[in-house]
């Protein structure tokens, strides 16, 4: 597995990405979390892994950074059954926030001044949860650290729920299988649950020319747009249940 410095070298000798690169042709840098719970600023990241993918490679080509991080908060048994991580051991191998936090927040903003999207599932969680963890350690936001006025993300849930019918769960394994792609490992670990994210995106852009097609320069908006869509949907079947979507998306 590579470090903070093997993924940022491998950054660096990457073209940047234009705006009218398409998604189906872009370099992408996957991400994906195991935290103590879901309330970003509250909770922590105790795992955390980025991928870097060349997609004419495929997995093969991925260089592959992974990070166990001390979050010096109780891990409640619930997550430790989903995620397996105990209290013990996060003390005994984990790194310090201060250090593993700022090394995650470092290479992802490498990618995004190159114009390499940030590819998650269910995005606003994983970004949310390391804005989080960088206000609480008092280091520098993410976005401060980029030549952007935004970053630049990728959501593949949003974007299978914008362009596909089908019935059924929507969950990382779920819409893996859909695919069909083959995970690398177990699902609920973070290297696994990004590379299948990353994964996820090949056969999207086949089986949805128009996903395919997706400029980076325009896919941010496209997503809004179609969360927006999503959210309008979603609230006329649930009003009365007394649920509501959240707000916005990023």
């Amino acid at each position: 597995m590579a470090d903070m410095n093997e993924l940022l070298d491998a950054i660096s000798h990457m073209d940047a990405q234009s705006p009218d690169t398409t998604l189906a042709d872009a370099l992408l840098l996957g991400f994906d979390t195991e935290t103590t719970g879901i309330r970003p600023g509250r909770d922590a990241i105790c795992s955390a892994t980025l991928v870097l993918r060349d997609q004419r490679l495929g997995y093969p080509g991925d260089v592959i950074g992974e990070w166990v991080v001390n979050p010096h908060r109780p891990i409640p048994p619930a997550a430790s059954r989903v995620n397996g991580f105990t209290d013990d051991f996060l003390q005994t191998h984990g790194k310090e926030p201060t250090e593993a936090i700022d090394a995650i927040a470092t290479v992802i903003a490498a990618a995004q001044n190159v114009g390499i999207p940030l590819v998650a599932y269910n995005a606003p969680f994983d970004v949310h949860m390391i804005e989080g963890d960088l206000e609480r350690w008092d280091l520098r936001p993410l976005i401060e650290r980029t030549n952007r006025e935004e970053l630049l993300v990728i959501d593949p849930l949003l974007i299978d729920r914008a362009v596909s019918t089908r019935k059924g769960h929507r969950t990382l394994t779920d819409t893996t299988f859909y695919y069909g792609v083959q995970p690398h490992g177990n699902f609920h670990d973070a290297t696994a649950d990004t590379v299948a994210t990353v994964d996820l995106i090949a056969p999207i852009a086949r089986l949805h020319p128009q996903v395919g097609g997706l400029r980076l320069g325009e896919v941010m908006d496209w997503q809004r747009e179609a969360y927006q869509r999503w959210r309008e949907t979603f609230n006329r079947r649930t009003v009365s249940r007394g649920r509501t979507s959240a707000d916005g998306w990023l």
